[in-house]
């Protein structure tokens, strides 16, 4: 066998092993903010302590080597030739590996073990995109484009054709004519596109430990949301009593203090989608965090308001997720699902901590919207 093939069918092992891994403690994994800060571009860097990471060993008759030479357990290697201090140790090493996972593999990962549907993009919201592909062989065209089967194959049919081919001697020469080129053109290809409206309370009584939850549930949700569309982008909105648009390290690392006026953000959201993301074309997902205290029934009536006539008119689904805290009464939650009990374009869930994360991610996304 191929060394390379062995190497593949090793390789293709041991990613089935690191994926077998995060699926049976995917909701560890979900739940450590380490990971989120773990995020590349297009990767994430996950640590697998309990994979041994393969090495040799050496029999207890086999001399030479690294570290075999002369030298006691514990002697310093500076140059300075000074004893090291400290005895040493009898404990085996902890062998942390850790396991670089493509953000489309993780989504895969998180799709299966939640059981979520594949998205079904609202109507034929699509924007065209240019594409380029092969669609033939020309003759003539760049160096660069030049196909090279083609041309061999065309001087050998030209040397057998004129008797110039010897079997015994067979050196083959194209010539001018023989030059094969790919030929290309570009299409206008419909893809879907899509928007993450993440909006955010950040008033006096939403802490750092229900900020850090709403991180590690948009890392999730926009991971699983980045596998179903080609064409995404996210937009960030904080808010306590008055609402502004953010990036993204801004929106996770704010401090702010005061009251609460949802509606501010809700208002600010509609604004976005009429200013920048037509519905004909964008699928649109609003996500709302809150730790469900608001201004009072008067500004949650408005947020009724702006929900009725422009947020779900234009949205596939509105999600509200409610982060517990001890300073957060919880209400709004609860009159979102008495308003909206019979539609089911606004999909809330009830956030207690860490934990409940995974459970959250089902909520919003199992319906496929």
């Amino acid at each position: 066998m191929n060394t390379q093939h062995k190497i593949e069918g090793d390789h293709a092992r041991f990613r089935q092993i690191v994926r077998g891994k995060i699926r049976k403690e995917l909701r560890k994994f979900i739940t450590k903010s380490e990971l989120v800060a773990r995020k590349g571009k297009g990767t994430v860097s996950i640590p697998l302590p309990q994979i041994d990471i393969p090495r040799f060993r050496f029999g207890q008759k086999e001399t030479g080597g690294v570290g075999q030479g002369e030298g006691e357990v514990g002697q310093s290697l500076g140059k300075d030739g000074d004893p090291g201090t400290g005895e040493a140790g009898d404990k085996p090493g902890d062998h942390v590996l850790e396991a670089e996972v493509s953000l489309k593999e993780l989504a895969e990962i998180l799709g299966e073990e939640l059981e979520l549907p594949r998205i079904e993009p609202k109507g034929k919201h699509t924007v065209l995109t240019e594409r380029s592909r092969y669609v033939g062989i020309r003759t003539i065209g760049p160096e660069s484009l030049r196909h090279f089967k083609r041309t061999f194959k065309h001087a050998l049919l030209r040397q057998i054709a004129s008797g110039t081919y010897d079997p015994l001697n067979p050196i083959i020469i194209p010539e001018r004519e023989d030059r094969r080129y790919r030929s290309w053109e570009t299409r206008p290809i419909p893809e879907n596109s899509a928007v993450l409206i993440y909006m955010m309370d950040v008033s006096g009584s939403m802490g750092e430990e229900q900020k850090e939850i709403v991180r590690i549930e948009a890392f999730w949700l926009d991971t699983w949301l980045r596998s179903q569309y080609k064409n995404i982008q996210s937009v960030y909105v904080v808010h306590d009593a008055e609402a502004k648009e953010v990036d993204e390290h801004t929106f996770f690392h704010l401090r702010e203090s005061g009251g609460t006026k949802i509606s501010s953000a809700y208002n600010l959201c509609a604004k976005i989608i009429k200013d920048r993301f037509n519905p004909l074309e964008w699928n649109i997902y609003p996500f709302h965090f809150s730790d469900g205290d608001n201004w009072g029934a008067d500004d949650t009536e408005s947020c009724f308001k702006i929900l009725d006539t422009e947020l779900l008119p234009a949205s596939n689904v509105f999600c509200y997720g409610q982060v517990r805290s001890a300073y957060g009464s919880g209400k709004f939650k609860d009159d979102l699902d008495n308003h909206y009990a019979s539609d089911d374009r606004v999909i809330t869930s009830d956030i207690s901590s860490v934990d409940g994360i995974l459970s959250s991610i089902r909520d919003f996304l199992g319906k496929g919207k």
